[in-house]
């Protein structure tokens, strides 16, 4: 009974401590893990959004052109549509 009580006390002040201990460690590293992996998806994120607005912008000046060559009536439209077809799409 003398070393069932060593043992238990042992692990009491050992055991538990260490075993906590342990656990915080992984804790704490999966924690980092998760902001690491966090970080690296809103920077992918912001990566495509910023791609997403430039393709939206040229887009848009595009359409803007057309809307000009519809309405503008002085304009020769088939010339217009060529430079278009010429042009880069950068």
């Amino acid at each position: 009974m003398n070393g069932s009580f060593v043992l238990g006390f042992f692990f009491i002040v050992v055991g538990i401590p260490v075993i906590l201990g342990i656990g915080g460690d992984m804790y704490k590293r999966h924690l980092k893990f998760k902001e690491k992996q966090l970080t690296l998806l809103s920077n992918e994120t912001a990566e495509k959004a910023a791609q997403y607005a430039a393709h939206t912008e040229r887009l848009e000046a595009r359409v803007r052109v057309l809307e000009r060559i519809v309405t503008d009536r002085g304009v020769e439209v088939a010339e217009e549509i060529e430079k278009l077809r010429d042009a880069p799409l950068n």
